[in-house]
């Protein structure tokens, strides 16, 4: 058929900047210079690659990724092209296979990742993997996540032919306070050593020797101890690189994976939490391109030991006298004793010291609460560090805009010395403080606390606070409760619950809901509130900066609810690489 279209497909995708390729035989339409991996992933076609990672350098050398190439055939002098019935020109394949990592799509290719040709490249290349790489699967960390198991038994063959002596590299070597290597696991990838030279900015990491002898290395005299090098293990196909803290734990196999968001600092960052039998065994960083893109910090990464601690409050205490000690009660008795003595409190003598690290939920309960109480002393304790120019914010609190939309705080801190000095002084003579520890970031000191009338607190650890409280009322970490958090850019982001609270634990919310219904309050929406998610929509209804918003419209990749003029130095350098 040599009659041109009146309205080709090449024509309608270069009205939208698209290209037609055709895949296995089916057309698609993709951006122009988009990698073919891409393309074919996009679409669900299993392109297997080693060496390739959207967020790094291109390398090409593992040649897992060979797929056949076509293209139409170059036309003779006079010629006119000829297209079939459906606007496409015939495409004449090549030879020889391509790497789909280094190469990008055009207007009608054609490309093939099944069949005679891709299927014998692959098995030659897993073939070579295989020729020295040991056979310890049932040790090996990496085990049910990866990628020469899986690529061995979707591609591979059942038999080799290699017969003379496996090369022998190092074996479970200390590179760093946080990770091990095993050489002879590598199929070098390069991975590692492009992350720490490209997005860590710290080229610790190198290949060395040549031929059979070629390994992964670290610097002589250096280790491999920056603030992102766990981020290598989360790309490692194999187990060459292992996490000390996790290595030997777990299979994998095991664990349950929750996706919600980091809490360390006001990044949000967005992460899988690995658990079992509601234990907590890993985090690992969750892709959000808009907040992390596919990196986290060690230090966020590995703080998560205190949520399985034998310091974990577990149920309700109460002491009755000055100077007891504190003794278990059940949830029902706590909550009346506590609002039978919050109601003999004069508003003007109490002050509430709620947390940024509490969720959207927890900190409009905070408002009802203090609402019921009649106080205006609400304050949050302010936390700052140093911007590490990468994902780390200064601001340490993962809510504060949270607090400052929900609880109208303008100035976060800036309350804090005059509640302090009315302890002080007298003017002050209660304190209920909510998931913040007074003595060790807000200021106060033992003797502050003792100076009080009254002290309740809620929190989730046995800290110096709870040890001088009259009632103490166990909460929830951040893996035990679903919630939403605004970070600093002024994106809203869930929490996700991964493991049930500890022991008799309560959601924050619902102990904040209870106490607020027992002091009086007789709003039956607040009574009706049986979730986080019916929190949300309390909110929205009640605070215009969340109009509208339900737990479902910000999914798990978070919604841009306010702008704040703050970016994130890694995104906004991935972004210039655009």
């Amino acid at each position: 058929m040599s009659t041109t279209p009146t309205s080709l497909p090449k024509d309608i995708a270069a009205a939208q900047g698209k290209v037609n390729v055709q895949i296995n035989g089916t057309w698609h339409q993709f951006p122009k210079g988009m990698r073919i991996a891409d393309a074919c992933k996009s679409v669900g076609v299993a392109v297997p690659c080693f060496c390739y990672h959207p967020k790094l350098a291109i390398s090409g050398s593992c040649r897992m990724c060979l797929v056949e190439q076509g293209m139409p055939p170059r036309l003779a002098p006079g010629h006119a092209p000829c297209y079939n019935e459906d606007g496409y020109l015939p495409i004449q394949w090549m030879p020889r296979p391509i790497i789909a990592c280094a190469n990008t799509v055009c207007e009608n290719m054609g490309i093939r990742t099944t069949g005679k040709v891709t299927s014998e490249a692959r098995r030659g290349v897993l073939e070579f993997f295989l020729t020295s790489h040991p056979l310890d699967c049932p040790i090996c960390d990496q085990a049910g996540e990866c990628k020469l198991q899986e690529f061995s038994n979707d591609y591979g063959q059942g038999y080799h032919r290699f017969t003379e002596s496996k090369t022998k590299k190092g074996k479970n070597m200390d590179i760093g306070p946080r990770i091990n290597l095993d050489q002879e696991r590598c199929v070098l990838c390069g991975r590692c050593v492009r992350f720490m030279r490209d997005i860590a900015k710290d080229p610790v990491l190198s290949m060395s020797q040549r031929g059979t002898e070629n390994r992964i290395t670290i610097f002589p005299g250096r280790q491999l101890d920056h603030n992102y090098s766990m981020n290598t293990v989360d790309l490692c196909p194999v187990g060459a690189l292992t996490s000390k803290d996790f290595r030997f734990q777990m299979r994998v196999w095991f664990l349950k994976s929750t996706p919600t968001i980091d809490v360390n600092c006001g990044t949000g960052i967005n992460i899988n939490v690995w658990t079992r039998e509601e234990t907590v065994y890993r985090i690992t960083p969750r892709q959000n391109d808009e907040v992390n893109s596919c990196w986290m910090p060690d230090s966020h990464r590995l703080n998560y030991k205190y949520i399985n601690s034998d310091q974990r409050l577990t149920q309700p205490c109460v002491r009755t006298d000055i100077g007891a000690p504190h003794r278990g009660s059940t949830w029902d008795a706590a909550l009346s004793l506590a609002a039978e003595q919050l109601k003999k409190i004069s508003p003007k003598n109490l002050a509430i010291i709620a947390s940024a690290r509490m969720t959207d939920e927890e900190l409009y309960m905070v408002s009802q609460l203090a609402h019921q109480l009649g106080t205006d002393a609400v304050e949050i304790v302010p936390r700052k560090g140093e911007n590490d120019d990468m994902l780390i914010s200064d601001d340490r609190n993962p809510n504060t805009n949270g607090a400052k939309l929900v609880l109208g705080i303008k100035r976060p801190g800036y309350s804090l010395k005059s509640i302090r000095e009315g302890v002080r002084n007298g003017s002050i003579t209660s304190i209920i403080a909510l998931g913040e520890d007074l003595t060790q970031e807000a200021g106060f000191t033992a003797e502050d606390l003792g100076k009080l009338d009254y002290l309740l607190t809620v929190g989730h650890t046995a800290d110096d606070t709870a040890r001088q409280a009259d009632i103490v009322l166990p909460g929830v970490t951040f893996v035990e409760k679903y919630g939403t958090m605004i970070n600093v850019t002024g994106r809203i982001q869930r929490l996700n619950r991964a493991i049930m609270p500890h022991g008799e634990a309560r959601d924050d919310w619902q102990i904040l809901r209870d106490l607020t219904l027992m002091l009086g309050c007789d709003n039956p929406e607040l009574a009706a509130c049986a979730s986080a998610q019916d929190v949300l929509l309390l909110l929205a209804r009640n605070n215009e900066a969340f109009a509208g918003l339900t737990w479902g419209a910000i999914d798990n990749e978070g919604k841009q609810l306010i702008e704040t003029g703050v970016t994130i130095p890694l995104i906004e350098r991935e972004r210039a690489k655009k």
